[in-house]
């Protein structure tokens, strides 16, 4: 099956990866990423996203890639953190609670669009709750040899139904449900 429309109102894990199967480089480095993906890659996935729920660590880094011109606006956007900035980011809400409340919180500004899920440990802990629809993987044509892997050790076995694959210049982008 080669399902690429995009749905909308689901909650969605969107995870670019090099080819060995890393989302960010040695030190946590996401540079990288912007030499191959832009938001007009696949401008479909950023038309169906309402809100984002990001973690700590993904925020810190976006807002480094923001400063030199890489911006990503996929709606209002939420960070899980037990530990918020001490300055406040006027276009930022920090959360300090439960994945579930946060999924929920994050969910409801999206306005029927989908829910973007950005972050190795956010991502893991959506999974773990069951809280997922999809799985979006941009694989990007650069071997990484270290860094964060696609998911964290421990996570467990979770089964997946492919939708579908399509390509925008150097990006290949997977499609997968997750089976509840």
């Amino acid at each position: 099956m080669n399902d690429m429309r995009v749905r909308t109102g689901g909650t969605v894990v969107n995870r670019a990866m090099s080819l060995d199967g890393f989302i960010a480089g040695p030190g946590h480095a996401m540079g990288w990423i912007a030499e191959h993906l832009t938001p007009d890659t696949f401008p479909e996935v950023m038309a169906a996203t309402g809100a984002m729920l990001v973690g700590r660590g993904t925020y810190d880094a976006a807002k480094g890639m923001a400063a030199e011109g890489t911006a990503y606006d996929g709606g209002p956007q939420f960070v899980l953190t037990h530990e918020p900035p001490g300055e406040p980011d006027p276009a930022v809400t920090f959360l300090s609670c439960d994945i579930g409340e946060a999924v929920a919180t994050a969910r409801a500004a999206a306005g029927g669009r989908n829910l973007e899920i950005l972050g190795a440990d956010v991502a893991a802990q959506c999974l773990r709750r069951g809280l997922v629809d999809e799985i979006l993987v941009y694989v990007l044509p650069v071997l990484l040899g270290d860094g964060v892997r696609f998911s964290p050790p421990g996570l467990g076995r979770i089964d997946l139904e492919p939708l579908g694959s399509t390509r925008s210049g150097a990006v290949t982008m997977l499609r997968f449900r997750v089976r509840k």
